[in-house]
């Protein structure tokens, strides 16, 4: 793909918080806006996987979500891109895919306690479908103990700041 040398800059909104932080639901509210959501846990589930994810096939799907928010952005469209984006060097690097294409990128932080994530995790486990993927009690502890917080150079937006 090449840069795009004409055209309107295509507005790219990375959603970043652990699981069960509201991401999915904010994300497909923009998506009721115009932009175009893209999800891991949407294409995994598309390609048949369901549990655990192997290594391969997790590779797989974020190497055809780059691909296409490359599309996206050449084409000048706007882009939600719904992942939990939990390590600052998955973040650097969309926001670098993001630049190269011609987009602008926002980070919006989703920051929930930890009792709450794990009152709504519960709750979606009880779910079926692609944003219903069951997390365990112990598998979000080590999500949130895991999770790289924001630095303010990402300057991270709170999702009530979103215009």
């Amino acid at each position: 793909m090449s840069t795009p040398t004409t055209g309107d800059r295509s507005r790219v909104i990375l959603m970043c918080g652990p699981a069960g932080a509201g991401k999915s639901t904010f994300a497909k509210a923009l998506e009721g806006r115009g932009f175009v959501r893209l999800s891991i846990d949407a294409e995994l589930w598309r390609r048949g996987v369901r549990g655990a994810v192997p290594d391969d096939k997790r590779a797989a799907a974020q190497r055809f979500l780059e691909d296409r928010l490359a599309e996206l952005v050449e084409a000048g469209r706007d882009v939600v891109v719904d992942s939990s984006f939990w390590r600052r060097a998955d973040r650097d690097h969309y926001r670098e895919l993001v630049t190269r294409y011609g987009g602008t990128c926002e980070l919006v932080y989703f920051q929930v306690a930890r009792e709450e994530l794990h009152r709504r995790i519960a709750r979606r486990n009880t779910g079926t479908g692609a944003d219903s993927v069951h997390v365990d009690a112990a598998t979000l502890d080590r999500y949130i103990d895991g999770f790289e917080v924001p630095t303010p150079d990402e300057a991270p937006v709170d999702p009530r700041d979103v215009v």
